[in-house]
This record gives structure tokens, sequence and C-alpha cells, in this order.
């Protein structure tokens, strides 16, 4: 059967709405959709460009694009993604796709340990890059995990401080607390909680180099040297007690096969009284694989996590959980919003790097967006304790938290918002 009909019979099982036009390798023009919303049209270059689509789409069609032998003739690949993810939803798969599904997620399951040497390997291929690369697109503080929208007209800036302001209410915090942030970033929640939160003391930890040595130097130009410390160090090394622990945006980088050694590293490491918060990338189905272009070229060892895989795992530990909270949709208004200020900045992202790195970063903030829109891909933040009774018995206490903590912010907003660069 020639490929253009293999293609054609392909694309014709997902896309129902929407309007896609592929030219094939040998010039053939094929139509998908009902016509309507933004036109998309897609070229192979080559004829084995299009055997690959065919083959495994999952991974090929970012290499392709990265590589321009997929060309976005019109819209741009965003549009394409979100025609085929939207549209994905309700297609039947085919034996093909679901044989090798099959096999992603068996081999998911064996491949998902990351020891300690792995661990920052794996965040060293993302993390330990040209940092001038993330001023590009993040808010003022660096915050690169999802911002919380309180409503469609915030700005990022404000989305990302709400953020810490909700994260913070949940942990419970009273003054001369001592904090472990695992997996602390360039040290933006840290500054916060004991700036604004009134923490005595925050402990952050990261396996990326270039993260903590950026945090310490925020840290010096803010005098607050002596109330938070940053320690390159896996959160399997830590040693002490905490009254409160907090992991924002670090989990999906355990792996599944170490849930159990996290969450008892955690229980070691939390007070009697003590509260944590994880947030997470979460998938709100099944257990799945991670998506094998994200796992190859941007997230190596990275996994999101079904809440049936995180539950047990908590269990085991010994520890409680006190609340659960679904963030939908929230990261995809907050990929938006990386995805514009990325784009506007291409020129200067290429000097750093090269326009095939932008096309490979355009590529993963337009998919990891079109995913949180369309595939039941959301944020789980999960409040944890070793004991019911630390966390307030009616959730009426966020909101006057986050009250009180929005009057704080007044005074302490300015210096949470400079950057060392």
């Amino acid at each position: 059967m020639p490929i253009d009909v293999l293609l054609k019979k392909a694309l014709s099982g997902v896309v129902q709405a929407g309007s896609l036009v592929v030219i094939t390798s040998s010039g053939k023009r094929l139509v998908f959709g009902d016509g309507s919303g933004q036109r998309v049209v897609l070229r192979f270059v080559d004829r084995r460009a299009q055997i690959a689509f065919l083959l495994d789409p999952e991974l090929y069609f970012g290499e392709l694009f990265v590589d321009r032998r997929l060309v976005v003739e019109e819209g741009t690949i965003f549009d394409a993604l979100n025609i085929i993810l939207r549209e994905a939803r309700n297609a039947k798969p085919s034996a093909l796709v679901r044989f090798v599904d099959r096999l992603r997620l068996a081999k998911s399951r064996l491949q998902q340990r990351n020891d300690a040497f792995l661990s920052r390997k794996n965040v060293a291929h993302h993390y330990d890059i040209d940092e001038r690369l993330y001023a590009l697109f993040l808010d003022r503080d660096w915050q690169y995990s999802c911002a919380y929208f309180t409503n469609a007209n915030v700005t990022l800036e404000e989305a990302q401080i709400a953020k810490k302001r909700h994260i913070a209410t949940k942990l419970v915090i009273t003054p001369e607390q001592r904090i472990l942030d695992v997996g602390c970033g360039w040290g933006g929640l840290a500054f916060y909680l004991v700036e604004t939160a009134g923490a005595g003391h925050v402990t952050g930890v990261s396996l990326s180099e270039k993260q903590v040595e950026l945090a310490r130097r925020r840290a010096a130009d803010r005098r607050l040297s002596d109330r938070v410390s940053f320690q390159l160090q896996d959160y399997r090394e830590v040693h002490g007690t905490f009254d409160r622990i907090v992991s924002v945006g670090m989990f999906e980088h355990v792996g599944t096969g170490s849930y159990d050694a996290f969450f008892r590293a955690c229980r070691d490491r939390l007070t009697e009284g003590g509260v944590m918060l994880l947030h997470t990338i979460g998938n709100m189905g099944a257990p799945s694989y991670t998506n094998p272009w994200i796992l190859k070229y941007i997230f190596p060892g990275g996994h999101i996590p079904s809440l049936s895989e995180i539950l047990p795992s908590i269990e085991r530990a010994g520890l409680v959980v006190t609340d659960v909270e679904v963030l939908r949709l929230h990261y995809a208004s907050t990929l938006r919003e990386w995805r514009r200020r990325f784009l506007e900045n291409w020129d200067e992202a290429a000097a750093l790097y090269d326009e095939r790195f932008c096309r490979m970063w355009e590529y993963y903030l337009s998919m990891a967006e079109t995913a949180f829109l369309w595939e039941n891909i959301a944020v789980f933040q999960i409040q944890l304790a070793r004991h019911q009774s630390p966390v307030p018995l009616t959730r009426d206490y966020l909101s006057k938290g986050e009250a009180f903590l929005e009057k704080a912010e007044a005074k302490t907003t300015p210096s949470s918002a400079k950057i060392l660069t």
C-alpha cells in the first residue's frame, strides 16, 4: 500500500474537526477535518520522514520538525499539535499504536529507578544549561513550575506569586520553623517562605550545580544567607529533621522505582508535628509512560505519575494524606505564557545556542501546553503529615492565610522579584 494512502488512512481516523492539510513527500495534498478554525499545513520533505512518522509519530513528529524534515508551511507547530492531540482524545487507536503503547509502558516500568548518580546526570541534562535561556521566558523570580491563575486577567508574575502564596499557606508555617525545600530550583520559593511567610530557616537541595550557584548568589544579594542555605545534594543524603518539607516540580524526576525511598526519606526528615506539601505534574488517568520524544531530548528519566502510583508509597512510608488538590489547566496557561515569551526572544535564544535548539524548545513548550489542554495531565498538590492533627480541620484556613500573605507581600515582593543574571 503506498505510503500516501497509509498516511491518509492514519490521520483520517484521528482528525475529524479543524483544518489540517498535509503535503506528502510526493507532492500530494491530503485534507483532514471539517475546515473549521486555524488552517495548518504540514509538508514532508522526504519519503523516509513520512515513513518514520507513520511508524512512531510520538517520537518522530518532534524529531522531524526539529530537523526540518517536516515543515509547518501555515500556522505553527503548536497549531498542528493542538489539532492532533485534541482530536486524538476521541480516536480509536490502531492495533500498531496499542502494541507500541504496551511495549513502552512495560519498558518504562523496568527503567524507572533513578539512583543518585543517574538522577544527577538527568538533572544536569536539562537544568545545567546556559541559565540565560531561562531568563528569556520565565517570570522575574525564575519559577520553573506551574503557576496558579486565580483569574484569567493576572500576569505570569502575579500567578507565580499566587502559587508561592498557595503553597506557603498549605504548609501552615509559624515563626522559627525549619523548612526543607527538595528540588529548590533557583531559590524563589525559599526566599518567599522566609521573607513573606516568616519561616525561621529554609534549606534548599538540588542536583543542579547551576541552580545552586545562582540561588546562593541571590541569597547573598538579599542578605538572607543566614536564613536560607542551598546544597548540591540528593534527597537521600539529607540529614536532620525539619518542621516542614516542600517539593515543587521535582517528583517527576524521582522515578517510580524510587517512590518508596523518597517518601521514607521525607518521613524520616519530618518532625512529629510536621507538614509536607508535594507539588507535582500528575496523570489523571491510569499509569502510563513518558512521551518518548520528551524522554529522549528534554527530561531523561522523567515520569508523570498517577495518584495510584503515588499513594501506595505514601502509605508504606507511614505518612498521612491530609489534603489533595488537582490544579487543572493552570499549567496550560503557564506554558502558553512561557511559549509566547520564548518565541518573542527567539533571536536571543538562537544566539545562545542555534536555530535547531530553538525549534526543539518550541516543540517542547508547544507539546507540553497541548498535553495539559487535551491529555488529562494536571498538577497534584498533596499535603502530608506524620499524624492527622498538624493541619486545620476545615479548608477555610486557606483563604484566610492567603489573604494574610498577600498583605505581607506588599513589603517583600520588590525584593523577591529581583534576580541576578
